[in-house]
């Protein structure tokens, strides 16, 4: 992916209009102390502290989409209380958010949470999560029909709180449709019917195990799960987030999509899928494509997770992140290769450091388009990525030809360790990099899209102990074998 690309996307934001529609939330955050226990009971007395209020839910995804530049329409349904009348002035002092609420008997949602020393010790939740009925629908729906026109998205940020049920769903959605409107839904029904007909749906790893029934482990899980909720749900793309181990895009006309987390650090996940959403939604505005998207709100995500309670991104955070993933590392000295006696250490290290480590092979004789997609794409799947390259002996072994290869293995490791999308290079002397990767047991394996998920040296081991095997989308007409019988071809 090139990120820099991106950046011209998120400059766009300003310009976005998105309608969100879902589940208002009132998030409170009672930072207080814990010097006890209770003589009563094994308990902690804790003593209360600052309190912070923040808009949660729907109103969390109308404040990520301010916070990214754009402007939000929220249509949310709020209770005649003290949560609503704190709730509303904290979205009224926000110029880019326009508050459409529908009035209930109902409670506003409010959610008290009880920190001490960085650690939530306990949540206190305010609900009703029964459906509304008629009337709120009708009302619900007088909002939104002439506000829809004038947005170029629509998000339903459902929490299952009731707001959005399927009687509600079904008419929003062919409304949107009527208006050539897409609809990004964050959904939380485990039956995905209820969103047929929207744009994309963003479930987390846990809604789509239970919408499927059956667990997603790795990439090639996420991608069943992704392709079977296409078909039963009759949407264009499914985004799965996989908390550490990324996203997972796939689409109803493109190849999957697998992207490796963001994140540089974890403090606080509350309400990251709400800046997943507003991010995707703001770059479907800016005239991006769902990989795109995906790709930013990736980006995002690992920005926002790095923030403690409930955090948004800044365009320029946003901005100043791409750029920094676009650009090659600077490698003082040498590029790294490693010996097969030094790879423990250097991935020990990197473990430690928390990273995620890829691994790729080839022999990458002659370096050409193709070669350079791989990388990129294999770096984007990582945080480390480690290149195994065939030996002289082990390439002759192949079958390439007796002048095969053209350049030495200690040359072909020179040139692939100096793009900066590669941490580490190592030659391996055995006719598989199999040895090499049960040494280094990376966190994901990555090949060419010309190989099955199956026939991927090293799949078996690598999916037994939990890691991932992804295929690289391939560059067609590009290889070095065929660059070099083109230049025989001309030199005779």
């Amino acid at each position: 992916m090139d990120y820099k690309a991106l950046v011209p996307l998120v400059q766009q934001f300003r310009d976005a209009r998105v309608l969100c529609l879902g589940d208002l939330i009132l998030d409170t955050f009672n930072h207080g102390s814990v010097e006890r226990i209770s003589p009563e009971r094994p308990v902690p007395v804790f003593r209360p502290g600052q309190v912070v209020h923040i808009p949660g839910g729907a109103a969390n995804v109308a404040r990520n989409i301010t916070s990214l530049g754009g402007h939000c329409s929220l249509v949310g349904l709020a209770g005649h209380d003290e949560a609503s009348s704190i709730l509303h002035d904290l979205l009224q002092s926000d110029a880019r958010i326009s508050c459409n609420l529908v009035f209930s008997e109902r409670p506003t949602c409010h959610k008290v949470r009880f920190t001490a020393a960085g650690q939530h010790l306990m949540r206190l939740d305010n609900e009703t999560n029964d459906p509304i009925g008629n009337v709120e629908i009708q009302r619900v729906l007088s909002l939104l029909e002439p506000l829809l026109p004038g947005h170029d998205v629509l998000i339903l940020s459902d929490y299952a709180k009731g707001l959005l049920c399927p009687d509600l769903l079904q008419q929003v959605i062919a409304m949107a449709r009527r208006f050539r409107i897409p609809v990004v839904v964050d959904p939380k029904s485990p039956d995905f019917n209820s969103y047929a007909g929207a744009s994309l749906l963003t479930p987390n790893t846990v809604e789509a195990e239970r919408a499927t029934g059956f667990p997603i482990h790795t990439t090639e899980d996420a991608e069943r799960a992704g392709l079977r909720l296409l078909n039963e749900s009759g949407v264009s793309a499914v985004l799965i987030t996989r908390g550490a181990h990324g996203m997972s895009l796939v689409l109803d006309d493109a190849p999957p999509l697998h992207l490796a987390s963001g994140a540089l650090e974890v403090f606080d996940v509350v309400g990251a899928g709400d800046t997943v959403i507003a991010t995707l939604a703001c770059v479907l505005a800016a005239g991006g494509s769902y990989g795109e998207a995906a790709s930013t709100a990736n980006v995002a995500a690992g920005l926002v997770v790095a923030k403690p309670d409930t955090a948004t991104v800044a365009p320029g955070e946003l901005i100043n992140r791409l750029m920094s993933l676009s650009a090659c590392r600077p490698r003082p000295g040498d590029p790294l290769l490693l010996k097969a006696s030094q790879l423990l250490a250097y991935v020990a290290t990197c473990r430690a450091e928390g990273k995620r480590i890829g691994f790729t092979n080839g022999v990458f004789d002659l370096v050409h388009p193709g070669h350079v997609s791989l990388l990129r794409f294999a770096r984007d799947q990582c945080d480390v990525l480690i290149v195994g390259i065939n030996s002289d002996a082990s390439v002759r072994r192949l079958g390439k030809g007796d002048e095969r290869p053209i350049n030495s293995e200690d040359d072909r490791a020179a040139v692939l360790g100096a793009f900066g999308m590669v941490d580490a290079t190592v030659i391996f002397d055995d006719d598989t990099p199999l040895t090499l990767i049960e040494l280094i047991r990376p966190d994901v394996l990555i090949k060419g899209a010309d190989y099955t998920i199956e026939t991927v040296v090293g799949s078996s081991l690598v999916l037994g102990y939990g890691g991932d095997v992804v295929l690289a989308p391939i560059e067609s007409g590009k290889s070095s074998t065929r660059m070099i019988a083109k230049a025989r071809r001309k030199t005779s």
